[in-house]
């Protein structure tokens, strides 16, 4: 299957020549069915440059859900059993996409709320300003075993884990696509921020990632850059120029190993009684607790002994506290030089040198 590549036509029909099972994820922008009528102005009467182009008109409701479905059905049969769909929209359409999601079969994994740290205000005052929209993160059935970077995402979030409230702004400035008249390119381009944690959130580097509704390229310029392969669908050829121009001038990552996904459960397991072996720490040696509440001496076996019990680093840090199960290597320090330093960091010495 040739991928880094942008289709153009209907994407409904060009899904249906894709081999079957074959991407990894599927992130889809569809129209939102605004439903605009007339123009919006500002106060001082000036227009606003909302989204009034012809792909996102349909005649009714059921015309739209019809749609909906057609495309959800067609990608769903290019998904990997193991991938992922993302769909984004506002509170005009999401609604009936995921309950048609929900009816195609797909399991939905979380919705996610983009907040808009610069959102468009609402100019007549009558409602509050949509300051957000959502996106839905679905597997195939409740069952499949699909791709998530939680480290990758917790090391993006500051070792926070990550939420489903995304502070992001929309996309301006010298990242907006204009024409040659200085207007927006495209009316609904998003953020590359955006596409960045969706993409490190479900794919490995040399996975692919299907935009069925490709428009500027936001999809194929991020996957581009994290070293992934994308395939982008178009009916609008301006757009696809657009997109093809845009992503020509996107630099691959030039070390694979700076797009790599850390996953904590295929590192090299390394038993604690391999540091006291390699000399590490020495039999004797005097672990401590948070604050240096508690503290244990280190067995030339690997175990701890504390005041009233002994046993492996994990027993005994539960013990101590009276918990019913404790992180050893988190929980468990050394004092160097008044500081406590985690264990865990001559864990990742070790594993270091072993690699």
């Amino acid at each position: 299957m040739q991928s880094n590549v942008i289709r153009v036509g209907d994407c409904v029909e060009l899904m249906g020549g894709l081999p079957e099972a074959s991407v990894h994820m599927v992130f889809a922008d569809p129209p939102y069915n605004l439903q605009l009528a007339g123009e919006l102005t500002r106060p001082n009467n000036s227009r606003v440059d909302g989204v009034d182009d012809a792909w996102d008109r349909f005649d009714d409701l059921a015309a739209y859900d019809a749609f909906t479905e057609a495309w959800l059905a067609a990608a769903r049969r290019v998904l990997r059993d193991d991938g992922t769909l993302w769909v984004i929209g506002s509170y005009h359409n999401i609604f009936r996409v995921g309950a048609i999601l929900q009816d195609l079969g797909y399991w939905i994994l979380n919705d996610v709320v983009w907040r808009k740290s610069n959102p468009m205000p609402n100019f007549r005052g009558r409602r509050f300003t949509n300051a957000h929209e959502t996106l839905i993160w679905a597997a195939k059935d409740k069952d499949a075993r699909y791709t998530f970077n939680y480290q990758a995402m917790k090391a993006l979030n500051d070792d926070l884990q990550m939420r489903s409230d995304w502070y992001i702004p929309i996309c301006t400035g010298g990242e907006r696509l204009k024409d040659d008249q200085g207007r927006k390119a495209h009316a609904t381009q998003k953020p590359e921020a955006l596409l960045h944690r969706v993409i490190l959130a479900g794919t490995r580097p040399g996975e692919t990632v299907l935009d069925p509704f490709f428009g500027s390229g936001t999809t194929g310029a991020v996957a581009k850059r994290l070293g992934r392969r994308w395939i982008g669908l178009e009916r609008e050829p301006d757009y696809a120029r657009l997109a093809e121009e845009r992503i020509a001038k996107v630099p691959p990552p030039g070390d694979p190993a700076l797009v790599e996904i850390a996953n904590k459960r295929e590192e090299k397991r390394i038993p604690f009684g391999w540091l006291v072996e390699r000399g590490l720490l020495e039999p004797g040696a005097v672990l401590y607790g948070p604050g240096k509440r508690w503290q244990a001496k280190v067995r030339a076996d690997g175990t701890l002994i504390a005041a009233d019990c002994k046993g492996s680093i994990h027993q005994v840090g539960a013990r101590v506290q009276g918990a019913p199960a404790c992180n050893g290597w988190t929980f468990w320090s050394i004092d160097v030089e008044g500081k406590l330093v985690p264990i865990d960091m001559l864990r990742q010495k070790l594993r270091a040198e072993m690699s």
